[in-house]
């Protein structure tokens, strides 16, 4: 499989942490039928009152509605997932090729299953995201 790297429009929930927060959010979009490749829940350091749900795909009418009424909107935050086949340095490889770009990421998450890895990599702009982008797809022909 060759490295690709797309677009990705994240739905976000800020809201105060409680037991059952990330449940009752994932619970309305499982029953739209919305089929989730990416799921960050975390609490903001500092503000262990504050959490944060982040997702991604929301795609159809069904789903956007069922993450509008769990308090979810689209991220303002431009992000990229990264997809490929594992190998040793792949992440390391990944972020030089955003640092010799002069970029700077806002959050990184990621993982390997199986031989797959996969990663969300955030910006603070659409056109950091566009030119990381073709920098990571650069640095991924040259790796092969």
């Amino acid at each position: 499989m060759a490295m690709s790297v797309k677009s990705a429009k994240l739905w976000v929930l800020d809201a105060n942490d409680r037991a059952g927060l990330l449940a009752d959010t994932l619970g309305p979009l499982a029953s739209a039928g919305a089929s989730l490749r990416v799921v960050m829940a975390y609490r903001h350091p500092g503000q262990t009152e504050r959490a944060a749900v982040e997702v991604y795909p929301i795609q159809g009418k069904k789903a956007e509605a069922a993450a509008q009424a769990a308090g979810m909107q689209p991220s303002q935050m431009a992000c990229l997932l990264v997809e490929g086949d594992d190998r040793p340095g792949m992440g390391a490889q990944l972020s030089r090729a955003i640092a010799s770009s002069g970029l700077s990421m806002t959050f990184l998450m990621a993982q390997v299953i199986g031989r797959k890895f996969s990663a969300a990599v955030g910006f603070s702009s659409e056109q950091d995201a566009e030119a990381a982008a073709k920098a990571i797809k650069s640095a991924g022909k040259k790796r092969g």
